[in-house]
């Protein structure tokens, strides 16, 4: 496959913990999909999935080229300046420094935190930490429960206290001690390394964040009874040093939802297309997410940066400079930076809502 074209890849599932997953099967056009043990779908993913006991399964969660042995991480690793551009291999190395995921949950995620770069490099000797990005695609209610979050601790709640509740298994405290949201469709909210949080029952979502897989779980066993390793909980710094990711400054819930609640943004409209910028490098310097509603025609010209695609909905095509290929919901692509330019065409009557996400700031 050329650099100077989108470059189709596989859909990853990976497994973890909860359930979920019927949601990205109707977007793939199952109807009939079940909830599983694999709720999430990876996209441009260099990441393989850490899950305590499923070792053996050392490409799960990875990207590969479509109709290819060839993993995504091995393409950029064959010429990395076409694939990423000097400017990023420069200043951030030959990795995309995002990933991007699909989130169906039909249970509640455990209580959980992801360290930030701080954090990540002193514990984990990683360059990258977990912040994160969920923008909201819709849901289901589930036991006639809307579906919402949680995020962010309220105030006065010390280590000491967040310990007990660990140790101690006191799930509705620990629940009880962060702010919960119930969450609509569009709405698109940023959770910074440090930040303990939890995505409900229902929720499904887009979900952008740095290129790690280090999740510290506060939850010995999840919603549905499956029991959770001590592995799997402090990722293998242990239990003392686990408790060191959180941050244990509290906010109001009204500070935490102007804090991290963040409204879109129009940044054009043509009679063919409009684009959306959700979290922007305003927001943090991890990543770019843009949505394009598309019902005919829509030009884009990269600038040499490389980004990623993932077709939400709607079919048509792309068209670059050496290929035109067909396009619909579930799809996804690694753009180069070396393709200057792609166009996305809607079929009538079919339009497209498409994702676009980038990697770091430079």
């Amino acid at each position: 496959m050329k650099y100077s074209d989108p470059v189709r890849l596989t859909s990853a599932r990976a497994w973890r913990t909860y359930t979920g997953g019927s949601k990205i099967d109707e977007i793939h056009g199952i109807l009939d999909g079940k909830d599983s043990h694999f709720p999430e779908e990876w996209i441009m993913s260099t990441v393989v999935a850490r899950n305590v006991g499923r070792e053996a399964y050392v490409h799960e969660g990875m990207s590969f080229l479509e109709n290819s042995q060839e993993s995504l991480r091995d393409f950029i690793a064959r010429s990395p300046a076409d694939a990423l551009g000097t400017g990023h291999v420069h200043s951030i190395g030959d990795t995309t420094g995002v990933l991007v995921k699909i989130i169906d949950a039909a249970e509640r995620l455990a209580v959980q935190v992801h360290p930030n770069k701080q954090k990540a490099k002193e514990l984990f000797h990683s360059q990258f930490g977990k912040t994160e990005c969920w923008h909201i695609l819709g849901g289901r209610n589930i036991g006639g429960q809307p579906y919402g979050i949680y995020m962010g601790f309220k105030g006065g709640i010390t280590r000491t206290e967040w310990e007990r509740c660990f140790y101690e298994q006191d799930i509705a405290a620990l629940l009880g001690h962060m702010h919960y949201f119930n969450v609509k469709p569009g709405e698109t909210y940023l959770i910074k390394g440090g930040v303990p949080h939890a995505i409900g029952q229902g929720c499904l979502l887009i979900e952008i964040q740095e290129p790690t897989d280090y999740t510290i779980r506060v939850e010995r066993t999840t919603p549905s009874g499956l029991s959770i390793p001590p592995e799997a909980c402090h990722q293998g710094i242990g239990f003392e040093h686990m408790f060191d990711c959180f941050d244990y400054d509290g906010i109001s819930r009204e500070e935490a939802y102007r804090r991290w609640c963040i409204p879109p943004k129009m940044l054009q409209q043509t009679n063919d297309s409009d684009r959306s910028l959700l979290v922007g490098y305003e927001d943090t310097t991890c990543f770019r997410l843009e949505r394009y509603d598309i019902t005919g025609r829509c030009d884009i010209h990269t600038n040499r940066v490389f980004c990623g695609l993932y077709i939400l909905s709607g079919s048509g095509r792309i068209i670059s400079e050496d290929y035109v290929q067909p396009v619909k919901s579930g799809d996804q692509f690694f753009i180069p930076a070396r393709c200057g330019a792609f166009t996305i065409e809607a079929e009538k009557d079919h339009p497209i809502s498409t994702f676009r996400f980038f990697g770091p700031k430079q």
